[in-house]
């Protein structure tokens, strides 16, 4: 099962993203959505494949604690 996740962008370099995952940052290519810094964002292998709104990111956010607090 594959799974993407929510992250802020926090900067661009061409068509890579720095994203920040609660605190572990990764690059992403930003190449297939148009994303500027301080945007929440979903990202699938790697790939930022849609733009989130902060209540979207924050839903997920908290779906995500959920889930590690029951395994």
């Amino acid at each position: 099962m594959c799974v993407a996740l929510p992250g802020k962008v926090i900067s661009i370099g061409g068509h890579t993203a720095l994203v920040d995952f609660d605190g572990s940052r990764v690059n992403a290519e930003a190449g297939l959505v148009r994303v500027q810094e301080g945007d929440r964002v979903l990202v699938h292998a790697g790939c930022i494949i849609q733009k989130l709104s902060e209540n979207e990111a924050d839903e997920m956010e908290a779906l995500f604690r959920e889930l590690e607090e029951i395994s």
